[in-house]
């Protein structure tokens, strides 16, 4: 599942990626281990707004699609 795959108000834990990503997207603190929400997403496959570390980022969809995660009830091993 990616960050793509939310719905609005849905919240997730961010995994470690099998890719690089954009130094950016840490920077603006969505690590590994971090919750996350949806708050907002734009119509047309536009940018998606999220809520992280008391922070609203928004990025690209394609973007979005390449960050994974997982449910925040499910248990994550410290390999992440």
């Amino acid at each position: 599942m990616y960050l793509s795959d939310l719905k609005i108000g849905q919240k997730a834990i961010v995994l470690q990626s099998p890719i690089s990503l954009p130094v950016k997207l840490y920077e603006m603190g969505c690590m590994p281990g971090e919750e996350i929400e949806l708050n907002f997403s734009a119509p047309f496959y536009g940018p998606m707004c999220f809520r992280v570390q008391g922070t609203s980022i928004s990025m690209r969809r394609e973007l979005a699609e390449l960050v994974p995660i997982t449910d925040p009830h499910s248990k994550v091993s410290n390999d992440v």
